[in-house]
């Protein structure tokens, strides 16, 4: 999946966090000003753990307007972000990638919607939807084989 693009930064001209450059070996940004924007806390959201970042020379930086209207440029990271940014590079490099998911996987869970009718599923509890789940990509692989191959090859390959 690519990364969601949901700054209001960039709508309004300013620099969003794509503009500003990740060290690994640092742990700090670099923006495009050239100056370092250090780590300076942590914080638990949702159970995840959010690093923030910002650099002093935000209040005297000649680019400030085109990058916040606060005082300091503050870039948040999530610990395990360099999974997602390995990812976005993968998908950078294949660009075709999300079309061909699209034309296979995203088309079966139409496809199951469709049948659901758009809904939420019809029994409760984890093990009740699994099996409601399980029912349905049956359904699907069944008469995918069919249109493959074929009724009656199905049938015998059934019976052999």
């Amino acid at each position: 999946m690519p990364q969601t693009q949901t700054s209001s930064s960039a709508a309004a001209g300013r620099f969003t966090k794509q503009d500003f450059r990740y060290d690994a070996a640092t742990d700090s940004y670099r923006c495009p000003a050239g100056n370092v924007a250090t780590r300076r806390m942590s914080t638990d959201e949702y159970r995840k753990t959010i690093h923030v970042y910002w650099s002093s020379a935000c209040p005297s930086c000649p680019l400030r307007t085109n990058c916040t209207t606060g005082r300091y440029r503050r870039l948040r990271r999530w610990e395990h972000e360099s999974v997602l940014d390995a990812m976005q590079t993968r998908l950078d490099e294949r660009p075709n990638a999300m079309r061909v998911r699209r034309q296979t996987v995203e088309h079966t869970f139409g496809t199951l919607k469709a049948w659901m009718g758009y809904t939420h599923f019809l029994t409760r509890t984890l093990p009740r939807v699994a099996t409601e789940m399980s029912l349905q990509v049956l359904a699907n692989n069944m008469k995918r084989v069919m249109k493959i191959l074929g009724v009656r090859p199905l049938m015998q390959a059934i019976m052999a």
